[in-house]
């Protein structure tokens, strides 16, 4: 076909449950592609020589050669392509903005003068993931000699999996320290099962120990441990910190002590990596609120929305103080939020939470805004309208305002560099931090980002650990 005959095939829908029923559920919302459907929506490649949909991928991945491939129906050929560069393409394919990478710079996309035209690069790598996953377990990746080294990765993450794996495909012994019960960082205890069903990220930690990681759970390095002591007493050669973004942030408003008051953090976790919904199975207590407030515009603020229906809350407010186009969070979360029953409240933000005698939530006190100049951000600041206060009727008010890069392991390692904000400083070529054979990615040093940007960093970070410790 020529590009003429590519631009008039239309774009593959994505099935998904109906949206009264799985407001419900925990099931996964996307029901993903068919064979012929992931066929028909990779066909519509151009192939473009220039490959600039490569452009806005942090990891590199060959996209119009797993296209291909996908198009002739090889999805063994093309899955085996995207994982010379991604070790996480059935996470990444469900949970990453494609929108604001890959089919940003897509050409199909900007022919059509459509983002949401350009071809669904995300959704075709979700498929060939999965039928690889489904098939059973892929080929063992292949792994170098032995070089007798030793190297410590801190944390369970996207950037912690990657960095893990690129230091046992060069022969190191990898071991993976994780705090909590379960390894995957943010992947279980933050996206819920019905964005990215808990099955996969544990497939893909399966994989981490095909490789030969190890991996210590209940393990908190800063507590357990000492950083520098993994090296002067436990031998490792070398070290990677890769503990995230996981300290909420809150608004400093009157009442964010009450009872009903909760980070989306907490709240999350509480759900997703404790399973607190399942009430008949889980010891975790959660709070059954019946009129839920999320404060914010992001995905954790999407999350966190729909989450509160899936636990039985009657209505959700989601209340972000710029407009939806100023929002952050990903179109197709806002879209489905909407079509669950999350109530929008644009250009309105909380000014305080109210309660009761006995120190529970009773109500959340808002102001109006309208939009101002921008901002450092490129987006509208805004503005408070004045004597525009009202009250919403709530028990219940999630704070999903940001996270600020966990405190732990620098404020318990001497030595090491940190920045204004708390992130781990390190060298942009090598993501060595200002110690000597201790390095940082993802989160951590970002500040929150998305799963891919974290792979990045965890890749960049494991170059330069292979090259130290050769």
């Amino acid at each position: 076909m020529d590009a003429k005959e590519k631009m008039a095939i239309p774009c593959e829908p994505m099935r998904e449950q109906p949206a009264s029923v799985r407001a419900h559920n925990m099931e996964e919302v996307a029901l993903g592609y068919t064979a012929e459907a992931a066929k028909r929506e990779a066909s519509r490649c151009l192939q473009c020589p220039g490959k600039p949909c490569m452009k806005g991928c942090p990891v590199s991945i060959d996209i119009p050669g797993f296209l291909a491939k996908a198009a002739e129906g090889d999805f063994d050929a093309a899955v085996k392509i995207v994982k010379k560069t991604s070790l996480l393409p059935a996470v990444c394919g469900r949970v990453c903005p494609q929108e604001k990478q890959c089919q940003k710079f897509c050409t199909m996309g900007k022919l059509l003068k459509d983002v949401d035209k350009a071809v669904a690069i995300g959704r075709v790598e979700r498929f060939v993931a999965d039928f690889e996953r489904e098939k059973g377990v892929g080929a063992p990746a292949e792994k170098a000699p032995a070089t007798g080294r030793k190297v410590a990765v801190i944390g369970s993450g996207p950037a912690s999996i990657t960095c893990a794996a690129d230091c046992a495909r060069a022969g190191h012994d990898v071991t993976m320290f994780e705090a909590f019960h379960k390894a995957g960082g943010v992947l279980v205890y933050g996206i819920p099962e019905f964005r990215l069903p808990k099955k996969i990220v544990q497939a893909e930690i399966d994989s981490l120990k095909r490789l030969g990681v190890k991996i210590e759970t209940n393990f908190v390095v800063g507590r357990t441990r000492k950083l520098k002591d993994l090296m002067d007493k436990d031998g490792f050669d070398a070290v990677f910190v890769g503990t995230g973004a996981g300290l909420p942030k809150f608004m400093g408003i009157e009442g964010e002590n009450l009872n009903g008051v909760f980070s989306a953090n907490e709240y999350l976790t509480r759900a997703n990596l404790m399973k607190a919904y399942d009430e008949g199975r889980a010891d975790t207590p959660y709070w059954h609120g019946k009129r839920v407030a999320v404060l914010g515009g992001g995905n954790v603020a999407m999350d966190a929305s729909r989450m509160a229906l899936r636990l039985g809350a009657e209505k959700v407010y989601l209340v972000y103080r710029r407009s939806e186009a100023e929002m952050p969070a990903r179109k197709e979360e806002v879209h489905h939020a909407k079509e669950e029953g999350v109530e929008f409240h644009m250009l309105e933000n909380a000014k305080r939470i109210l309660g009761d005698e006995k120190g529970f939530v009773n109500g959340l006190e808002c102001l109006r805004y309208e939009l101002g100049e921008p901002d450092a951000s490129g987006r509208r600041s805004p503005v408070p309208v004045k004597g525009s206060e009202f009250v919403l009727d709530v028990d219940t008010v999630i704070v999903a305002v940001g996270n600020a890069s966990n405190p732990l392991i620098p404020s318990t390692t001497v030595g090491l560099e940190t920045n204004a904000r708390g992130n781990i400083v390190v060298n942009p070529e090598t993501n060595m931090t200002s110690i000597p054979g201790v390095f940082a990615g993802g989160d951590i040093v970002l500040g929150a980002a998305t799963v891919i940007l974290a792979m990045g960093e965890g890749r960049k970070a494991a170059r330069g650990i292979n090259a130290y410790l050769a």
